[in-house]
């Protein structure tokens, strides 16, 4: 939720697509069966068109990860970002188990509320494994997949099981720590000048929501999103892979596997790019989606 302090920090913003996206935040209670209560659900909806596109963030992000790509994209396509399940400004619960199984279940609701219809889904990182997990499980849900820099071909990092209090506690409060984002966004992208201080600023606005740490520790717990390298041959929804070839997070290996990997994938290299295509290219990256949501 966008409490007092959240509000303050993002009167400090500067760039005006974050200025922008932070205006148009809403919130919707969503009822699923992962709780008694409603979660309320923090998304934003730009644009119009007869086929939805829905954006997924990537690992402890937000919808402020799209700031820069959603106004190229609502010109022709009515675009949805969201903030998955333990993630954004999204309501965390005390008492969920965060998930990919309750990632999956709470973003199923949302569409099944907000959008009901088949959608174009753009993952980002871990968002890509969020949106194969839900591609999965709910085809007749997605019309067309797109890809950006996307996890889900890695193995389940052992890791989250050992985070038991205060270690996790630890390693949360680390995560919080804005050097320690700070570096991490510089390795994100080609450029290095995109890790400004407005991208931190904007990369750090949820942390002062409620229950973030409590709710990133039972994530990671949970294992997180594994490899679906023997499920992908399942997909049938058109797929485009976009990728950075400076990417220094997941490497630039996963990009071929997807494509190999998946029926009827196509693979578009991003030159002079990291991690991060939507942010650092993002009106190269609008022009393929675009391009291939049109064809």
């Amino acid at each position: 939720m966008l409490t007092n302090e959240i509000v303050t920090e993002a009167k400090k913003l500067i760039e005006k697509d974050s200025i922008a996206l932070f205006e148009q935040i809403q919130f919707t209670k969503i009822n699923t069966p992962l709780s008694s209560k409603e979660i309320a659900t923090s998304y934003i909806k730009k644009g119009e068109g007869k086929t939805p596109v829905l954006l997924l963030h990537g690992f402890d992000s937000s919808v402020f990860e799209y700031r820069r790509l959603l106004p190229f994209l609502k010109k022709e396509y009515e675009v949805w970002a969201l903030d998955l399940l333990g993630f954004g400004f999204t309501q965390r619960q005390a008492n969920l188990n965060y998930s990919p199984h309750s990632i999956r279940t709470h973003l199923y609701h949302f569409w099944s509320t907000m959008i009901n219809k088949p959608m174009i889904l753009v993952g980002a990182s871990m968002g890509g494994a969020s949106a194969i997990d839900f591609c999965l499980s709910y085809p007749q849900a997605v019309e067309k997949l797109v890809l950006l820099d996307s996890g889900g071909l890695t193995k389940q990092p052992i890791i989250g099981k050992f985070l038991f209090p205060p270690l996790g506690y630890l390693a949360t409060e680390f995560l919080r720590n804005l050097k320690v984002r700070q570096s991490i966004s510089k390795t994100a992208y080609f450029n290095p000048e995109f890790a400004s201080e407005d991208a931190l600023r904007c990369a750090a606005l949820h942390l002062q929501c409620e229950n973030w740490s409590k709710a990133l520790i039972s994530f990671t717990k949970s294992g997180g999103y594994g490899s679906f390298a023997e499920e992908l041959g399942q997909i049938r929804a058109e797929t485009l892979i976009l990728w950075g070839k400076n990417d220094k997070i997941l490497g630039i290996k996963p990009a071929s596997q997807f494509q190999e990997l998946i029926p009827q994938s196509k693979l578009v290299w991003i030159d002079n790019c990291g991690h991060v295509p939507h942010l650092e290219k993002s009106e190269i990256t609008a022009h393929h989606i675009l391009d291939f949501v049109n064809s």
